[in-house]
């Protein structure tokens, strides 16, 4: 990465070199005016890599080296001028199409920081504990300069149990993202009011009834932990979770009564089901959207997501989903062509979880639950 900035840095002395090399080129050759007209190549270049009063220095230097190797070589008079206004023209609409590009990035550079505005209202960062759980979140927008896309995510603490959601919405661009919001909003409302998380999934289903088109759907993983030991998860035609259990064992979490996206009910009448498993101390849960599994390489061949979480599978989901980030990019060659999420929580184990002392007398009632009192220490052992 510093090697690359350093190349970087290097760019806006590219049209000087240009420049140079064409001089050195007429003195080696002595060919007269057949390099002059050359020079123009270096305010063109510059127009790409500097400002509008570089790409003036730069036609300004080519000029004067110009007008020197011309008198030089004895050039006609005439031609020296055709040679040299040539050469100001192309510096001047340079120096004007450096000018629209520095504008034409100042405004993207607004709506990059109106995208970021917007990605933290609508995706809020989650911390590294929620509730009972150590949890992380990496999230690829396709379009990189956009940073927000149709993929949706979110884990909150509730008067029932720290729920989540990740889901999918069909589509891109702007109505992709505005239907997202919609799915957020509806979710972190009713996950505080709705005791029973297939009520949770009922809302969404209501509201999305209301305000989709006919074609318009969300894919999603609905999940809760109402209890110690209990896994909720309601599933609408979304990617399977796949459980990492304490012992290493990687399981597929594959619902029991396959249920149609979000905004579909009505056309099938089939309603999702709630699933309850086993989550004790050590486990996992890894929700992701598939952006991640669809991803291709060069030979069309899918990441193999089941395989990738099995070997970087470990204590810290920060740096579980780090690991599985990077080898993703790499797998796709850098850059993913749909928006992917991935959303990890993970149990501590008792060994793992540190309850501090009160720092003054009173403090261990101040109405702090163990789970929010605790703080978790993550030991680096692999799964």
């Amino acid at each position: 990465m510093r090697a690359l900035r350093n190349r970087l840095s290097l760019l806006p002395t590219l049209p000087v070199l240009v420049v140079a090399a064409v001089v050195l080129c007429d003195l080696v050759g002595g060919a007269g005016t057949s390099w002059l007209p050359l020079l123009a190549a270096g305010p063109a270049l510059a127009a790409t890599t500097n400002g509008p009063r570089g790409v003036l220095c730069v036609g300004l230097l080519a000029g004067v080296l110009g007008a020197a190797l011309g008198d030089q070589a004895g050039v006609p008079g005439p031609e020296l001028a055709a040679v040299l206004s040539a050469l100001a023209a192309v510096t001047l609409a340079s120096g004007l199409a450096s000018a629209l590009r520095g504008r034409r990035e100042r405004v993207l550079d607004a709506v990059r920081s109106v995208a970021e505005t917007a990605q933290h209202a609508l995706l809020s960062p989650v911390p590294a504990t929620v509730g009972p759980f150590q949890a992380a979140v990496r999230y690829s927008a396709a379009a990189a300069e956009a940073r927000i896309g149709g993929d949706l995510y979110a884990l909150i603490p509730t008067p029932y149990g720290v729920r989540l959601i990740v889901g999918d919405v069909r589509g891109k661009g702007l109505p992709a993202v505005g239907t997202a919001a919609l799915v957020l909003g509806v979710f972190r409302e009713a996950a505080y009011d709705e005791p029973d998380l297939l009520a949770v999934v009922d809302r969404i289903e209501r509201s999305l009834a209301r305000n989709l088109g006919a074609d318009d759907f969300v894919t999603a993983v609905v999940a809760g932990y109402p209890r110690p030991g209990q896994l909720e998860v309601v599933n609408c035609g979304h990617a399977p979770p796949l459980l990492v259990r304490a012992s290493g064992d990687l399981v597929t979490v594959e619902p029991t009564h396959p249920a149609p996206p979000l905004g579909l009910r009505a056309l099938t009448g089939h309603t999702p089901d709630l699933q309850v498993l086993p989550f004790t101390d050590g486990d996992q849960l890894l929700l992701y959207t598939d952006g991640v599994t669809e991803a291709r390489d060069r030979g069309r061949a899918f990441y193999p997501l089941h395989e990738g979480l099995a070997r970087h599978a470990c204590d810290e989901p920060a740096r579980t989903l780090d690991a599985l980030h990077e080898e993703l990019l790499t797998h796709v060659g850098g850059r993913l062509h749909d928006d992917a999420a991935l959303l990890l929580i993970r149990k501590p184990t008792v060994r793992e979880v540190v309850v501090p002392e009160p720092s003054v007398p009173g403090a261990a009632s101040s109405g702090a639950t163990g789970y929010e009192a605790a703080v978790t220490r993550p030991k680096a052992r692999s799964v």
